[in-house]
C-alpha cells in the first residue's frame, strides 16, 4: 500500500487518543501554548483519517506518526463494527469462579457461545474492547450465591433470557438505537441467591474525548464572559 493510500485509512479511537497524549506532553513541556494545544486537540478528536492526524504532531520531537505508514499492509482496526466481527474461534470459551473471581477485559474475542459459572464468587466480562466471533453471541451464566457482571458499550443489542430464583437477571438500560452492524449479545442462564447484571458504559477513549470536549467548552464560556466584561468596562 502506498503512503498516500495509507493516509486515507480511517483512524480509530485509540489512534486519536495516542495523538492526544503526545499533545498533552507537548503542552506540559512548553512546546505548545494553551491556545494551539486546544486547537490541535479538537482537531485530533474530530479527525477521521490518518492524513488528518499526522500534521498535528509532525513538528513535535519524538512524536511518531499515528501509524507506520510505510509498512501498512492491511487497514488497522477502526472504531466501526465491521472490523470487530472477525469470525473464527473465540480466545476464551468459558470461566469459573468458586470462592474466587474471574474477568475477561481488554482485547479478546468473544466466541459464539461463552459459558461461565460463579459459586460464592464473582466475575466480570467486559466486551467494550472485544472482537466477536459472530454477529450473534451467547453468554450463558450460572450464578449461585455469586454474581456475574457483563459490560457492553452503547449501540450493542442485548437480549436477556436468564432465570432468577431468589436472584436476578438485570436488563441493561436503553441507550438509544442499535448501531448498524453491531453484534447481538444474548445472555442466558440461571441465578440462585445471586445475580447477573448487564451495564452499558462508554469506552475509555470516548469518555476521555467527552471530558476534553466539556473542558474546552468551559474554557470557551470563560473566555466569552471575560470578553463580555471587558466590553462593558469604560
Amino acid at each position: 500500500m502506498s503512503d498516500d493510500a495509507a493516509l486515507d485509512l480511517r483512524a480509530s479511537d485509540a489512534d486519536r487518543e495516542r495523538v492526544a497524549e503526545v499533545l498533552r506532553d507537548a503542552v506540559a513541556e512548553g512546546r505548545l501554548d494553551m491556545e494551539e494545544f486546544e486547537e490541535r486537540l479538537e482537531a485530533a478528536y474530530t479527525a477521521r483519517t490518518y492524513g488528518e492526524l499526522a500534521p498535528l504532531t509532525r513538528d513535535l520531537p519524538g512524536a511518531a506518526a499515528p501509524v507506520p505508514v510505510s509498512f501498512v499492509k492491511e487497514p488497522v482496526r477502526g472504531g466501526g463494527w465491521a472490523g470487530r466481527v472477525t469470525g473464527g474461534e473465540g480466545s476464551s470459551t468459558g470461566a469459573v469462579a468458586i470462592l474466587s473471581g474471574f474477568e475477561r477485559k481488554g482485547r479478546w474475542t468473544v466466541p459464539k457461545r461463552f459459558s461461565c459459572f460463579a459459586f460464592m464468587g464473582g466475575g466480570e466480562l467486559d466486551l467494550r474492547e472485544a472482537d466477536f466471533a459472530d454477529h450473534e453471541v451467547e453468554i450463558s451464566c450460572v450464578a449461585i450465591m455469586g454474581g456475574v457482571q457483563v459490560i457492553v458499550e452503547p449501540g450493542v443489542e442485548v437480549v436477556v433470557r436468564g432465570v432468577g430464583v431468589m436472584g436476578a437477571f438485570e436488563h441493561p438500560r436503553d441507550d438509544g438505537p442499535v448501531d448498524p452492524g453491531a453484534p447481538r449479545v444474548v445472555i442466558s442462564g440461571f441465578a440462585f441467591w445471586g445475580g447477573v447484571g448487564v451495564e452499558r458504559k462508554l469506552r475509555r477513549s470516548e469518555r476521555q474525548r467527552l471530558k476534553e470536549q466539556r473542558r474546552l467548552e468551559r474554557a470557551e464560556r470563560r473566555e466569552q464572559r471575560r470578553e463580555s466584561r471587558e466590553r462593558r468596562e469604560p
